[in-house]
């Protein structure tokens, strides 16, 4: 229930947003169009802890900001690589990147991680591994360090 109650709410939010009218009778009509929505997500069976993960919400003040910088270091790297004058330090590499994540959710997470960081690029999942395109060993390396899924495994938290 609690699950319905969120998404009832967040498209709520989106539809106010969105609409930018707020007299009695289009609310009305917002808050009739969402509660037909959480009715019917409810009926087909899709609300649920994946389709609405509410448990992830405690670990994303902590990853977010972490992402963010990875994000920026990556590009700065990525784009000196690509940018240096004479032979670019490039060496591609594909590699699979273990996962210690608990859920397919969690590995998505990772997996999206993975290619949001420029230099890197998830290219399928695959049980408790991912395989990865790197622009370069030393990339490679640092993910395979392991920092990325212990924080994604953090986020996470146990869900089993």
């Amino acid at each position: 229930m609690k699950h319905a109650v969120a998404l009832f709410f967040l498209l709520m939010s989106v539809w106010l947003l969105n609409s930018g009218h707020y007299t009695v009778l289009i609310t009305s009509f917002g808050i009739a169009s969402c509660l037909l929505v959480v009715w019917l997500s409810r009926r087909m069976g899709i609300v649920d802890d994946e389709a609405l993960p509410l448990h992830l919400l405690p670990g994303l003040p902590r990853y977010l900001p972490w992402i963010v910088k990875e994000v920026v270091k990556s590009n700065l790297d990525t784009s000196r690589r690509i940018l240096s004058l004479g032979r670019p330090d490039i060496s591609p590499r594909l590699f699979d990147a273990p996962t210690t994540q608990h859920s397919d959710l969690g590995r998505v997470i990772y997996a999206n991680s993975i290619t949001l960081t420029p230099g890197t690029v998830s290219i399928r999942v695959h049980g408790t591994k991912i395989t990865v395109h790197a622009i370069a060993d030393a990339v490679a390396d640092d993910l395979l360090e392991g920092e990325m899924d212990r924080r994604v495994t953090l986020l996470e938290g146990e869900t089993e």
